[in-house]
Formats: structure tokens, sequence, C-alpha cells
């Protein structure tokens, strides 16, 4: 069994690709009015992230189911990377889960479980690219701890990479990513498509062990299960 790629230097088959039109574009709602002023200045210059409105749902969702027990919750972005007017961007399409061994400070997937996230992603039949990670911060607020930070070096360390931290308490969100080694904040933009209603809509359910995923494919590797366990976040 393979495992799914964590995008690699594939900077030669990143493609030509417009990004969602604007009129299909929208600022988080759960941004401070900081990052809103911020959101507001890079989507002048270009946006570096684009997360579907599908998948934010499951994010926000998946967060908000454990805000009770006040347990963290994980998964990875699902997607593509693409370029545009000399702007590269990611696009995340879905988010894909499974268990967790979780507390209110700490998660990670759970090593038993890797096999069963393996073998869904197998059956899809998509070639998707992981082009980052999210995980929640229930009630302290969102940035990116040494754990994180590690996390990020070890396994998102392009800049296209980003690092989705969500607090369902404070309802608080941000994505982050590493430039030269450092980590710094990243405006993103919440999109949908043609047909769809905008966002805000009606809210999507996720069950945390199902791996769902459209769109764009998943590009799998030889990795073992023993190189995934050491995606974890301790706050």
């Amino acid at each position: 069994m393979r495992g799914p790629s964590i995008v690699a230097d594939q900077q030669a088959n990143i493609r030509d690709l417009p990004p969602p039109a604007r009129e299909r574009t929208r600022a988080h709602k759960w941004l401070s009015e900081r990052r809103l002023a911020e959101f507001k200045a890079k989507e002048k210059e270009g946006i570096e992230l684009y997360l579907s409105k599908l998948a934010e749902e499951k994010i926000r969702n998946h967060a908000l189911a454990h805000v009770r027990d006040r347990r963290e919750v994980m998964g990875l972005l699902l997607g593509g990377i693409y370029r545009h007017d000399g702007t590269e961007y990611a696009l995340v399409r879905d988010v894909a889960t499974t268990d967790l061994d979780a507390t209110d400070v700490s998660v990670r997937f759970d090593p038993r479980a890797f096999e069963k996230l393996f073998v869904q992603l197998d059956e899809i039949g998509f070639r998707y690219i992981i082009v980052g990670w999210y995980h929640s911060h229930p009630s302290y607020h969102c940035f990116m701890s040494s754990t994180d930070v590690q996390t990020q070096r070890t396994l998102f360390n392009l800049r296209a990479h980003s690092a989705l931290v969500i607090d369902p308490v404070n309802k608080e969100i941000e994505a982050f990513f590493l430039d030269d080694g450092r980590v710094r904040s990243r405006p993103f933009a919440v999109f949908w498509d043609q047909f769809q209603s905008p966002y805000y809509g009606t809210s999507v359910r996720m069950r945390q062990t199902e791996v769902i995923v459209s769109g764009e494919m998943l590009e799998p590797d030889d990795a073992g299960n023993e190189e995934r366990s050491g995606l974890r976040n301790d706050a």
C-alpha cells in the first residue's frame, strides 16, 4: 500500500490556471479586523491560498463538533498548486481526516488509523496533492506552537504549503506558511463554484473517520505509515 504524497519540489509541473473569480470569493467570517485588513490588501496583489466553501465548512464543523469536550482536531488540505500572472497559489478543494489521538492541547493522527486513511485514499481514484494541514486550538486563539512549526518544517516546508489554525470557541481562524524558515500569516479567500450558493450557506456534516475528496487528484508515493505518524500538534 502506498501513502498519499505531500507535494514535493514539482515546480515544473505547476500549470497556469486563473484563480476563482473575485465575485465568487470572500474573506472568512471569523477573521479579526487586523486579518481582514490584511486580506483586503493581499486581494489587490494576489491571494496565495483559496479554500473551497465545502472544505471550509468541513473544517469549521469538525472543530465545532469538539467544542464541548475541548478536544483538538486535525486533517489534511487536498487540492493543487497553480500559477497565474506571476502569482503562485494553492487551491484547496477538500479535506481528509481519520481517527485522532487528541486532548485539549494536542492532537495527532492515531497511528492505528493510517491504514484506514490510505485504503480510502487508494480507492478514491483521484490523484490529489496534499497542500497543507489544518488543526484546532479550542479556546486559546490561532498561532503556531513550537511543535506546529516543527511539523511545518518537516512535512510542509514549501512556500505554497499552508497550516490552517482554527479556534472554534473564540471564532477565529488564520493560515500560516514558512517564508525562508520563518512563520508568517497568510491571507486566504473562501471560494464557491459557479452554480453553488455563495459562502455562508448550509453547513456540511462530516464524520471524523471519513475521507472525502473531489476535484484534483491525489498523487501517491512509497512513504510508509511511520513517516505520517510524525504529523502531530502539541500547543
